[in-house]
């Protein structure tokens, strides 16, 4: 299948530190190529890929430090529009700038929608471009808006991006992601002084987020055994997370995903989250980690991380969640998408629904699995 990747140009693919969704869009070229397709990557001209590059920047746009990204996000777009005819499917990860140029190619175009949705200038959007066919990361993510939903594909990774072979041996606790208000840090350090264990903070601070993190955060970082990193790259990843007793997860907003999750199991270590967003959908209580609503909860968890399997930790992982498994889901939705081509009407329409699995080893909690809404 003749298949183009059209990423953001605010990180590189992948991302040389932060960033999520670029990352995704590199897990999935690179399977993708693996498994014999042929795939064409639009993104940064500092990207690494096994696909055909079309360098749509010359680098990064976040580490260029441009003054508007939308010149280059509309030069993308251009060259995106001259090929077109070359793919079987165009597969946009950057959001809707492309909606109205390619409405008359709704069949071939579907769209990843990456972030939050319950943004209140969303709903007129969607409502106008509702032939556009979308994916949404996780059921969770899509609740809020009314949409021409074809799938629900969860995030994957590699399999051997990761192993489980630190083993906790660290004996400390985690914190990777953005600091913001949102990821709940705060809650982090309370948990981890409270409960006497060490925590090592591997996070990137934005300028918008500075004065939070001056404000709030830095006084907490006097506390015993609080350890800011700063931001990390991939290869630090799996010592960082593997090494750990478990991942704290503390967010406070409807987390579309939440990549690190998967990242931690990956690595056979237990996650701690707060059941906001796409949590309940990723963490299997009692099994992967622990879904709790307080920072007492949280403590009572982090007294029973140690009797999860981390090599079942693992196995969720490579069940759920890999690259591989992710790949095969696009193809399954890109294939219906070129099915329904040939039928009497222009829109795409499916019905939006969730499928849940039974509660797991008692906990009396169900997760929900992906719901694939063409397959």
């Amino acid at each position: 299948m003749r298949i183009a990747q059209i990423s953001p140009l605010m990180e590189s693919v992948p991302p040389k530190l932060y960033g999520g969704t670029e990352r995704i869009v590199s897990y999935l070229t690179e399977e993708l190529v693996r498994q014999g397709h042929d795939v064409t990557l639009f993104a940064s001209g500092d990207s690494q890929t096994l696909a055909e590059l079309v360098p749509c920047s010359p680098r990064a746009l976040r580490l260029a430090r441009v003054h508007d990204p939308m010149p280059y996000n509309i030069l993308q777009l251009n060259h995106v529009l001259k090929r077109s005819d070359e793919f079987d499917i165009l597969h946009f990860h950057n959001d809707c700038l492309h909606f109205p140029f390619m409405r008359n190619s709704a069949a071939t175009a579907v769209t990843t929608l990456h972030g939050r949705l319950d943004l209140p200038d969303l709903p007129p959007l969607f409502r106008e471009f509702d032939d556009m066919p979308l994916v949404s990361i996780s059921a969770h993510q899509r609740r809020p808006l009314s949409a021409n939903w074809v799938a629900t594909v969860h995030h994957g990774l590699p399999s051997e991006l990761y192993s489980s072979s630190h083993d906790g041996q660290g004996n400390y606790l985690a914190f990777l992601g953005r600091v913001c208000p949102d990821k709940g840090l705060d809650r982090a350090i309370e948990i981890a002084h409270r409960a006497g264990y060490p925590l090592k903070i591997a996070a990137k601070v934005d300028k918008v987020d500075q004065a939070y993190f001056d404000d709030v955060i830095v006084p907490l970082l006097g506390k015993p055994n609080i350890e800011f990193i700063g931001e990390i790259g991939e290869d630090q990843k799996a010592a960082f997370l593997g090494k750990a007793k478990a991942l704290l997860f503390p967010i406070d907003w409807p987390e579309p995903f939440g990549l690190v999750m998967i990242e931690a199991m990956a690595c056979g270590t237990p996650v701690i989250a707060w059941p906001c967003g796409s949590v309940q959908e990723i963490i299997e209580p009692g099994v992967t980690g622990f879904v709790v609503d307080s920072v007492q909860d949280a403590l009572i968890a982090l007294k029973q991380v140690d009797s999860l399997s981390r090599n079942l930790v693992r196995k969720r992982f490579e069940a759920r969640f890999t690259a591989e498994l992710m790949a095969r889901n696009y193809l399954r939705v890109y294939r219906a998408l070129l099915d329904r081509r040939t039928m009497p009407t222009s829109k795409i329409k499916a019905p939006a629904s969730l499928a849940l699995i039974k509660p797991v080893n008692g906990s009396g909690k169900a997760y929900a699995s992906v719901q694939r809404d063409l397959l």
